[in-house]
């Protein structure tokens, strides 16, 4: 596996990123924490909006209890130590994957199509664009793909790589259409497609178009109605755009600092609570090594290319247009009701970057298809220790089905 100069090692990681932005989430946090407690009520009367001048100039000269307002600072600073505890533990860990990559049966550009080998149906596994693909064969003990490979499956991993000069000015129609349909003729005979994330959408519109060489489809956390969830949050994402396009004009994509920022902004504390769980995990424990891997993947991300970020954010995002039916590729909307083929759906049910009621709707759109939700989060159940009996058995006996 070649390894590019953004790839974390021991000792010199940068996650979780942008680390900033996090640190800076944690501080709000705690300001707010004391704004709003009871207890700097009970020792400073006036800290209310509506205190009159007469209780504030009353609170001015009065002395706060000392021994309250150091509890209360305490109490409010006992999530930034357990915070910065767990990011100086993560980034001090001694692991770095070295899992050696399979053979490539095909290759364009930097695009690659990884073949695992093994004896059963060809099962061809797309990533989302702005993620690393080897989330699916993260660890000798975390490989859904080798364990497919050694339970009656032969799966593929299609690669996208880093998007040099063509790539950027790339389309979703250019990746669908062009590359991805490029990958899928590479492979003899038929072929089930299984998207995870992102690429799941880019497996329903290649599935459409593909009838005659696409047997069966598997949509892993893939979101369809963006607004579902938070209308006014998908809203507010969208907006992001005219605040990103200097820097996609800069560079033709959209950086991957800036992409961690948006995941971040449909969770904010989702970073603080992992990294202060882990600051009280038994660092020798597997549990612990897996985290770590985990987070070293989510901080090697991918730029996207500008107009797919365009298409994305603005599209899918600001106007929903897959659950509008108004998303195109090569000029045919996209609609999965179109769809016969049998399908297998996995929603997490502790997603929250695709909660189960955005993935939900394919489930009510696809007449042949099967539905399950995970007790897992969106990379836990592909690669978390309990993503075996959540996720691949049950793929695996809905492959063994067809």
């Amino acid at each position: 596996m070649s390894l590019r100069a953004e790839t974390p090692k021991p000792y010199s990681r940068r996650g979780p990123r942008p680390l900033l932005l996090h640190l800076s989430l944690a501080w709000m946090r705690s300001q707010a924490s004391i704004a709003g407690s009871p207890s700097w009520n009970s020792v400073w009367p006036a800290w209310s909006p509506e205190g009159d001048q007469k209780n504030w100039s009353q609170a001015a000269s009065e002395t706060p209890d000392p021994a309250t307002l150091a509890a209360l600072f305490e109490a409010a600073t006992e999530h930034d130590r357990a915070l910065i505890s767990g990011i100086a533990a993560y980034r001090a860990y001694n692991y770095s994957r070295d899992m050696p990559d399979p053979p490539a049966a095909w290759s364009e550009s930097e695009t690659r199509l990884l073949d695992y080998g093994g004896e059963g149906p060809k099962i061809l596994f797309i990533p989302s664009l702005v993620n690393r693909a080897y989330i699916l064969d993260l660890m000798p003990d975390a490989s859904m793909l080798r364990w497919l490979s050694a339970n009656g499956a032969h799966p593929f991993l299609l690669d996208w790589g880093w998007p040099g000069e063509l790539e950027r000015g790339f389309t979703l129609t250019d990746y669908i259409a062009g590359r991805l349909e490029r990958a899928i003729a590479a492979i003899p005979g038929p072929v089930i497609l299984a998207g995870y994330c992102m690429g799941g959408l880019l497996s329903i519109a290649a599935a459409l178009r593909q009838p005659a060489k696409i047997t069966a489809l598997a949509l892993l956390a893939t979101p369809w109605d963006f607004q579902a969830d938070n209308p006014e949050q998908a809203q507010s994402l969208s907006r992001t755009l005219a605040m990103l396009e200097p820097a996609m004009r800069f560079s033709g994509t959209l950086p991957i600092d800036a992409l961690q920022t948006l995941f971040t902004m449909i969770d904010p504390e989702g970073v603080g609570k992992k990294f202060r769980s882990f600051a009280g995990l038994d660092k020798t424990s597997n549990r612990a090594r897996r985290f770590v891997a985990m987070e070293d993947w989510l901080a090697d991300g991918v730029p996207l290319a500008a107009p797919v970020a365009r298409e994305t954010i603005g599209g899918w995002y600001g106007a929903n247009n897959p659950a509008n039916l108004a998303w195109r590729v090569a000029g045919e909307i996209i609609n999965p009701a179109a769809l016969t083929i049998p399908t297998f759906i996995a929603a997490p049910a502790r997603d929250r970057l695709v909660p189960p009621v955005s993935a939900r709707p394919l489930h009510q759109l696809i007449a042949n298809s099967r539905y399950i939700e995970p007790q897992a989060g969106h990379v836990g159940m592909v690669a978390g220790t309990h993503a075996e009996i959540e996720l691949w058995q049950p793929f695996a006996r809905w492959l063994q089905s067809l």
